[in-house]
């Protein structure tokens, strides 16, 4: 009997103290408030498409597919597509300097190493060379060429998307009451 009493006083003692300290949490997801994004990536009106390529892992995939610039290719289809920029072919004219990459990095787990590709983009302003965002998305992969082709073209398509979301308006401020 004498055990369990211990341990109360024990852990009263030991909590105790914390009760007075101040609460160090984290705002909850509904009253954070998000960090703005760079204005020059809303207002941007000419952008250069600049192709970093791929690792050697991905450099053997689209060597064998025959399309050794797929990820630049599809992402500059997808960016004329839409139709916000006015694509230049000179970074020393644009505003922005938007960069694909593809990745395949190697994953490990205790029995496997896996393949984490995705497509990265990272956007520069042209005049500074700062960098001022990434975005990157995980492509699926696919044992059958048909599935790589969907897993590829989803991934373009949510990097996107993605990019459609970071480059909206702002959303409106709601009124203090």
């Amino acid at each position: 009997m004498l055990k369990p009493f211990k341990i109360a006083v024990l852990s009263v003692i030991l909590t105790g103290p914390l009760a007075s300290v101040p609460s160090c949490t984290a705002q909850s997801a509904d009253t954070a408030v998000a960090a703005p994004v760079p204005t020059q990536i809303r207002s941007v009106k000419k952008v250069f498409i600049s192709n970093l390529g791929f690792d050697a892992i991905s450099a053997a995939v689209f060597l064998k597919e025959g399309e050794v610039d797929k990820p630049y290719n599809r992402f500059y289809a997808a960016m004329k597509a839409w139709g916000r920029y006015t694509q230049v072919d000179n970074p020393d004219d644009a505003d922005q300097v938007f960069e694909i990459r593809f990745n395949a990095a190697i994953t490990s787990s205790d029995k496997i190493n896996t393949y984490a590709p995705e497509l990265v983009l990272t956007i520069g302003d042209a005049k500074t060379h700062f960098t001022l965002w990434t975005v990157a998305e995980p492509v699926k992969g696919a044992f059958l060429k048909s599935t790589w082709d969907k897993n590829f073209n989803q991934g373009i398509s949510n990097l996107m998307d993605d990019l459609k979301r970071l480059t909206a308006p702002p959303a409106a401020e709601p009124a203090n009451k």
